[in-house]
């Protein structure tokens, strides 16, 4: 038995693995994926801890393990670590120059997971794209768009632009529908219809109270804006859709019209 664990199995510069390093290093490994479902385990069972938060406190301390783990690991295996660097320092100057963008995925994943600024469950808006943050890894964040579509992310993108946080400090959004109608028409009427379409439209808040506002004189039209809250951000659109179509109806039976731009052209003979 004892021949068997000290078979040499292969030797780089003086470093020699044997059986017993690798059945060590096995035994390691898996001591390490053990104590990593622990803390998340017990992680996740904090109630005083909101789920985003909690998702992030782990994140960073695996990874923060797993890295010492591999510096360990290398230990074990009998490397010294210093020659290693040492010896490699150019390689890696060369490699950290190529690997810019990189490095930088890795910080932006690291601040995300500490700031908190963007996190699992928040919708946001990244240069007109609206999505639900899904994951957050030290490199790509995984999003989610309205049309059910996966997107990665690399982290820079969520910390070198500017973003719209919809959730960031409450899930309640503020949302606005514009709509024009002809000159002739009763603008008590038209806002009576407006905040009633609203009001009793599925997912939109009681309060804060919908309002409606009388926004402008436009060229052909007289021009509002109806203001609601909701909960429901993420498919928010779906919402203004329902309501668009119950502001259609209303107009129509009360004979309110929506005009359309129209354009007088002069032939001279």
């Amino acid at each position: 038995m004892k021949e068997i664990l000290n078979y040499k199995l292969f030797e780089i510069d003086g470093t020699s693995l044997n059986v017993f390093s690798l059945l060590k290093l096995f035994l390691f490994v898996v001591t390490i994926l053990i104590i990593i479902r622990l803390i998340k385990k017990v992680i996740f069972r904090i109630t005083r801890i909101d789920q985003s938060k909690k998702y992030a406190i782990f994140n960073l301390l695996k990874y923060f393990i797993l890295v010492l783990s591999f510096v360990i690991g290398l230990q074990m295996l009998g490397f010294n670590l210093s020659i290693l660097i040492a010896s490699s320092a150019a390689l890696l100057v060369g490699v950290g120059l190529g690997l810019q963008n990189l490095f930088s995925d890795f910080v932006s994943g690291i601040i995300l997971l500490i700031d908190s600024s963007v996190k699992v469950n928040d919708i946001i808006d990244v240069n007109g794209l609206v999505c639900q943050v899904q994951e957050i890894n030290l490199r790509t964040t995984t999003v989610l768009t309205r049309d059910d579509k996966y997107i990665i992310l690399p982290n820079t993108q969520l910390t070198q632009n500017q973003l719209i946080n919809w959730t960031h400090s409450d899930i309640t959004s503020r949302f606005e529908i514009k709509v024009g109608v002809d000159y002739s028409s009763d603008v008590n009427l038209v806002m009576n219809i407006l905040k009633e379409s609203v009001v009793h439209q599925k997912g939109v808040k009681k309060e804060p109270v919908p309002f409606v506002r009388f926004t402008d004189y436009g060229d052909s039209s007289l021009n509002f804006e109806v203001f609601f809250w909701s909960d429901a951000v993420f498919r928010a659109e779906n919402i203004k859709s329902e309501i668009r179509v119950r502001i259609f109806d209303e107009f129509k039976k009360k004979d309110v019209t929506i005009p359309f731009p129209q354009r007088v052209v002069h032939i001279e003979k």
